[in-house]
């Protein structure tokens, strides 16, 4: 009897969902989600990995994608420890055969990887998938990871001539009821990841919970029940209000809905109500999101190092007091007050909002720029480890942006704030 086990990381997902669909095949299939303890400890940076908005979000995604398998009759087994302490013990205790995974490259997470690939017996056989990709790394038009473009616009361009995005996986079957486990174990609480319980605040622009079923009942809604996507380009710029832009990128950071699920809806969206520039531009921001996973193969470790992928040696100043000031919103901006503020209060901070207060912290501050890419990883609900540190790093002149802009807040809050609405949300004491 053929058994597999799959080890979820950020693909919680039954839908479209590769290495889920292949171990499937499998007469017998195990299940595991680790909440590793080393994404809650503190970095170098003074901050820890993983603060607690992403960790409740990440509670009730994993929550909902054991629901969901309980469905077809698969335990998801949950443990709080490191996977290459418990893992070869599974593989030992169900006889495992095949691991299927989602395939992880930066640094940390290989490392990960490595460390289970180096305690199991060569019997057992790794299937790595590249799943979180909108254009498959086997079909872009590229010989090498070493040819990706230093220009979003040379990369986009390519690869919308060239490639064809991958239909959907299929829902892997339902499993007969004898490969549930007798127990469903239980997930770990906020308290045991070294969290206090919190109400989320009312201002919030996020105020979704996470998990695969979550992020299609966002779908349907910005898709089909208000047609918000028909507008995406002209309001994706906005501050306040949960409908200026899609929202996806938290579901999309940890795999509760793929971005091959998102295009193939959009499309759908232009067959049944109306192509235009908004209906697009979700593609095209989708693309960015592959672009930076892109940037992030070729160069590797660059990307956390404080010249970047340019290597441009900039003097760049670490002060306590000016940390202090931005984190907290007490610099000389309201603007970037009010966001940072936002950031702190709920996860979340809009895509405008995040390229003037990292433009604010690297150019007009000229602290060390990846304080601010951690601080981001800290607290973001949706932090992706390729978009957060490309779009730092793009933002503090040592990425992806050809022309090295540094944004004038003053006016970008003129621009997109111009009746202080979401400066006064944010900067206002407000009564709970």
């Amino acid at each position: 009897m053929e058994t597999s086990l799959i080890w979820f990381g950020n693909n919680l997902r039954i839908q479209d969902n590769e290495a889920l669909n292949k171990a499937a095949k499998a007469d017998r299939l195990v299940a595991v989600y680790f909440f590793d303890p080393r994404q809650f400890q503190v970095n170098s940076f003074g901050f820890r990995k993983m603060e607690r908005f992403r960790a409740k979000f990440l509670l009730e995604s994993v929550l909902q994608l054991q629901k969901n398998l309980e469905k077809i009759n698969i335990t998801l087994l949950v443990y709080h420890e490191k996977p290459e302490a418990k893992i070869p013990e599974l593989v030992q205790r169900f006889n495992v055969n095949n691991i299927y995974l989602q395939h992880e490259w930066t640094s940390e997470e290989n490392q990960v990887i490595q460390n289970v690939e180096n305690r199991i017996h060569q019997t057992v056989t790794f299937h790595k998938t590249m799943d979180q990709f909108l254009f498959h790394p086997e079909d872009i038009p590229f010989d090498s990871y070493a040819q990706i473009p230093q220009i979003f616009t040379v990369f986009r361009k390519k690869c919308e001539k060239h490639v064809q995005v991958r239909p959907c996986y299929d829902k892997p079957r339902v499993f007969p009821s004898d490969n549930r486990m007798e127990s469903q174990p239980h997930l770990p609480s906020l308290e045991d990841l070294g969290f206090s319980h919190f109400e989320a605040d009312h201002r919030s622009a996020f105020p979704f919970m996470g998990g695969e079923n979550n992020a299609l009942k966002r779908l349907q809604h910005y898709f089909w029940d208000t047609k918000k996507l028909a507008y995406y380009k002209k309001t994706r710029n906005g501050l306040v209000g949960t409908d200026y832009s899609s929202k996806f990128s938290p579901w999309l950071a940890n795999g509760s809905i793929s971005a091959r699920t998102i295009y193939w809806e959009v499309k759908r969206f232009e067959n049944e109500i109306k192509k235009n520039q908004d209906t697009y531009w979700l593609i095209f921001e989708l693309i960015w999101r592959d672009y930076f996973k892109y940037v992030s193969l070729r160069h590797g470790n660059q990307i956390f190092k404080i010249d970047g992928i340019l290597k441009k040696d900039y003097k760049w100043h670490t002060n306590e007091a000016v940390k202090h000031d931005w984190i907290n919103g007490k610099t000389d901006d309201d603007f970037v007050n009010a966001n940072m503020i936002e950031l702190k209060n709920t996860g979340w901070m809009s895509n405008r909002g995040r390229q003037n207060v990292a433009s604010y912290w690297s150019k007009h501050l000229q602290q060390d720029w990846r304080i601010g890419a951690s601080y981001f990883e800290a607290m973001l609900i949706d932090y992706d480890v390729h978009s957060n540190w490309g779009n730092w790093m793009y933002n503090s002149g040592v990425g992806n942006d050809p022309r090295n802009r540094t944004f004038n807040t003053e006016r970008q809050a003129e621009r997109y704030d111009p009746n202080k609405k979401f400066q006064s949300l944010w900067l206002q004491p407000t009564l709970f």
